[in-house]
């Protein structure tokens, strides 16, 4: 966890705990408010922390502008509404709903206007994790990460859907506080958000072969409760994640994540028809389903039945 600096604004104590709450939560910064009528009291702000990831909801309820040097992580701007100007290196990027601001870390950024409407999702990721899935989705150590990114497109619109869904999670989610699933989940967000944001290479054409997708199913086959993401199952198969994609369509017709819900669900079932097996959740959890809601919709929908069935029946 990166150290938090507490900033002073002279004069205003509410303005100066509105600041310190927001460092806390998402960067470090100098906040100037530039709307006299503006009320601290107004300002909204909560987080969710995923171990080298971090989404916070950021509203001032008040004109602001901002500096900061995002020290040691990229963060992403989502404006939720209202206008975000920001200044980095002579770019000037202007964000508003369905766009995201990018802002590379240890890098001196000025927001100069955050509009009063303007509540930001932002998404805080350590520079050196993100660089190091960078390396492994894209197969290329030298990726640029552009200053802007397009939430409409349908690899943007996805992403954004993922980091909301997992902010709305109440804090106190147990799974949330898991180390393991904390980082399956921060890479699964990181991966997702490189994708959308880091355009293919058209030099990359070369079609993986049938061997490379065997040895990526044979290694979730030997450990499906390993919590996968894409770049793990690229990094396996020696391609970027989107080559090892265009692979499993061409050769089984199903994604890398359908191919591994289906090991994981036949681990269950087996395990399930067992005399001893033990409760429903415990044995989906030990084969790596960290949601029972879309586990249990994904085995019926796969044999038929609900997996309390499978227990009851072996039960009789």
């Amino acid at each position: 966890m990166s150290q938090i600096e507490r900033l002073r604004i002279p004069g205003d104590p509410e303005w100066e705990a509105a600041s310190a709450a927001v460092s806390d939560a998402y960067f470090p910064h100098e906040l100037s408010p530039r709307d006299a009528g503006g009320n601290a009291l107004d300002v909204d702000v909560a987080v969710t922390v995923l171990g080298p990831l971090r989404i916070a909801r950021i509203g001032w309820g008040a004109e602001v502008a901002i500096h900061s040097d995002h020290p040691g992580a990229y963060g992403i701007n989502v404006p939720l509404g209202g206008v975000l100007e920001t200044s980095v290196a002579g770019t000037s990027v202007i964000s508003t709903s369905g766009l995201a601001t990018i802002n590379p870390p240890d890098t001196p950024a000025e927001i100069t206007r955050w509009s009063s409407t303007c509540t930001i999702v932002g998404v805080k990721i350590d520079r050196d994790f993100l660089q190091r899935e960078a390396c492994r989705v894209t197969g290329r150590p030298d990726t640029t990460i552009p200053e802007q990114l397009d939430l409409h497109s349908p690899e943007g619109a996805s992403w954004f859907r993922l980091v909301r869904s997992i902010a709305g999670q109440p804090a106190d989610d147990p799974l949330l506080a898991n180390p393991l699933i904390a980082e399956q989940l921060a890479g699964s967000l990181t991966d997702a958000f490189l994708l959308a944001a880091v355009p293919d290479d058209p030099a990359e054409h070369t079609r993986p072969q049938p061997r490379i997708v065997t040895r990526v199913l044979d290694a979730m086959r030997a450990d499906p409760a390993r919590p996968w993401t894409a770049a793990d199952m690229a990094e396996v198969a020696g391609i970027s994640v989107r080559r090892l994609q265009e692979g499993f369509r061409d050769y089984v017709g199903k994604s890398p994540r359908e191919c591994l819900t289906d090991i994981r669900l036949h681990r269950v079932h087996d395990e399930l028809c067992c005399e001893d097996a033990d409760s429903v959740t415990t044995v989906a959890m030990r084969w790596g389903f960290t949601h029972t809601g879309r586990f249990a919709a994904a085995f019926r929908k796969r044999y038929g039945v609900a997996p309390s069935d499978i227990a009851r029946t072996r039960g009789r």
